[in-house]
């Protein structure tokens, strides 16, 4: 189970590379396209639709790596019990926030299909497929905050330390 999991959220965190490079190509595009006044429809809101699909489907492996900003001020000043406490309310109540907010993105996506709704920009896009990304990419974060608090509740979770982290305790 754990390489499975391991392996959805890398997966998620290669497409969500995919994208950046397609946020990179379509600016790219638009860039040289007014530079040589060839004008390339939907450019922007192509660029716009893989900068945010690479944002939310990097999401899970961006948790799993420890890399989300974490406040820590008040655990460095409690025992190890209140540390896990602590530790497994804010994890609960992550996942509960991530598993509404799955929803809801599922739900916008499946409504926007149903009503055939789609973009005002000149693309005319269906919006239901650049908001499938959000969907599947807050889906993957509820499954990694699930993980994480049975991670914790089984007392088997490592607490994950940035890279930034490391060289400071060096």
């Amino acid at each position: 189970m754990r390489r499975l999991l391991d392996g959805l959220f890398d997966a998620a965190a290669y497409v969500a590379a995919f994208f950046l490079v397609g946020t990179l190509a379509f600016v790219l595009l638009g860039i040289v396209g007014r530079l040589l006044n060839w004008y390339v429809a939907g450019t922007d809101s192509y660029a716009g639709y893989c900068m945010a699909a690479s944002g939310f489907l990097a999401l899970a492996h961006t948790l799993k790596r420890g890399e989300h900003i974490r406040v820590s001020l008040i655990l460095e000043h409690t025992g190890l019990r209140a540390r896990r406490n602590l530790e497994l309310f804010a994890l609960a109540v992550a996942t509960i926030l991530a598993g509404a907010f799955a929803f809801y993105s599922i739900r916008l996506a499946y409504q926007s299909w149903s009503f055939n709704d789609i973009s005002t920009g000149n693309d005319a896009t269906p919006l239901w497929i650049p908001q499938i990304t959000m969907a599947l990419g807050t889906a993957v974060f509820f499954i990694a905050f699930v993980d994480e608090l049975v991670l914790e509740w089984r007392g088997a979770r490592r607490e994950a330390v940035a890279p930034s982290e490391l060289t400071r305790h060096e």
